[in-house]
């Protein structure tokens, strides 16, 4: 073959990154003696770089996901850091400032960390979304592997909080995968998980406020503590309408270790609290934010329902 000649890959002119597989560049006709002897870079083990210089950020990612994907044995996608970056977390590092890009497979992949690839295996992978036109794992996913590899916990909690406040994910979704990496027995994380329900809980409690008084319901008791008169405390809930019996309590609870006790806690007290006519409902963080007026609707349908209900206890009112 004549060196010298234009090789038949016009497809990658332009804007898009120059990085093959070999057996991609078989395809073209080029043999691996024939690339060898080219002003290319093998950066990973079978993928070149199909020029001199530098990979840039976008050639490294493509790079790393072609390594990972050569096989074909199911989906590979960008996760931890690199994936934030995609993602845009201002928390997170520049892509040209990662030494390593993530990159998450199913765990039955043979395949080995190498270069500035590394390989993050799923037991059960997500289902990856498209950033950039590129496969990436879901933010709550990619937080907890980020979070795997560092051990400052104000990065780890910048991380988490930006999650929850810029809106990407759920409070519950970030616990549920550093649970599932069992993350939880390292002291950082877990502080910054106790701030993250905590940032979680007071903007769920905001969009409810927000609900009430966006589609014109009557005014709750908001952050109510339910007493029996001279007897014992019920359990506080987060908005009740005395006059309807009606509550509503959004539900933050999140997937951790030892949560049985808190979980029994609360049906035992939604339980209570319905044998004595109070009509509660439960909302979730996600449903607030996705689906307002749908929740909206579903507390004006009890309130409105209150009227056709025995009277519930009297119950003692305080603020919580």
């Amino acid at each position: 073959m004549n060196h010298n000649a234009p090789l038949p890959l016009a497809h990658l002119t332009g804007n898009r990154p120059r990085v093959l597989t070999l057996a991609q560049l078989r395809e073209h006709g080029v043999s691996a003696s024939e690339a060898a002897e080219r002003p290319w870079q093998q950066i990973l083990p079978g993928v070149f770089l199909l020029h001199a210089g530098p990979a840039t950020s976008e050639e490294r990612l493509h790079a790393a996901l072609l390594y990972a994907g050569r096989r074909g044995a199911g989906e590979a996608m960008i996760t931890g850091l690199a994936a934030l970056a995609l993602y845009r977390f201002a928390s997170a590092p520049p892509l040209l400032a990662l030494s390593h890009i993530d990159v998450l497979v199913p765990g039955t992949r043979r395949l080995r960390s190498t270069g500035d690839v590394r390989i993050v295996r799923a037991h059960t992978a997500p289902r990856s979304q498209e950033v950039t036109g590129l496969p990436v794992a879901p933010v709550a996913r990619a937080v907890a592997d980020a979070v795997a590899q560092l051990s400052d916990a104000g990065t780890v909690r910048r991380l988490l909080s930006e999650a929850v406040r810029s809106g990407h994910c759920e409070p519950a979704a970030v616990v549920r995968e550093l649970t599932v990496a069992r993350l939880l027995n390292r002291a950082h994380v877990v502080d910054a998980v106790e701030s993250l329900l905590a940032e979680g809980r007071a903007i769920a409690e905001d969009r409810l406020y927000q609900v009430v008084r966006g589609y014109e319901l009557p005014d709750p008791v908001w952050n109510a503590d339910l007493r029996i008169p001279g007897g014992p405390h019920l359990g506080g809930v987060d908005a009740y309408w005395p006059e309807h019996a009606v509550a509503v309590e959004i539900d933050t609870r999140a997937p951790r270790q030892g949560e049985d006790e808190e979980w029994s806690e609360c049906v035992r007290k939604r339980e209570t609290l319905e044998r004595l006519g109070v009509t509660v409902v439960h909302i979730t963080p996600r449903k607030l934010r996705d689906w307002p007026e749908q929740q909206a609707a579903v507390i004006r349908t009890a309130l409105t329902a209150s009227g056709d209900r025995e009277p519930a206890a009297y119950l003692v009112v305080l603020p919580r």
